[in-house]
């Protein structure tokens, strides 16, 4: 009775993991699709002894938007920033 107890709930967890396993791969496959992906791209500009900010930039990829902003925001006199990509908006 416990040993069967114990395999039902071995058999739920295991498939509790799965389930998990599924997600996490689909949600990095999707951050991958949208890192190469153009359009308005989100980025935490973290600045060395500066105040740090939320903003968002247009790019043919992630990067080529971190690029742009990274040299908008080292034009504006603040060298010492760089933007950390958050993810892909809509718009």
């Amino acid at each position: 009775m416990a040993l069967n107890r114990f395999l039902v709930y071995a058999a739920g967890g295991m498939m509790v993991v799965a389930a998990g396993v599924a997600v996490a791969d689909s949600y990095a496959s999707s951050k991958q699709t949208d890192f190469f992906a153009p359009g308005k791209h989100q980025f935490y500009v973290w600045c060395a002894g500066g105040k740090d900010f939320t903003t968002t930039e247009m790019g043919k990829s992630a990067e080529d938007a971190q690029m742009r902003l990274y040299n908008a925001v080292k034009a504006e006199g603040r060298p010492a920033c760089w933007p950390v990509w958050q993810g892909k908006v809509s718009g």
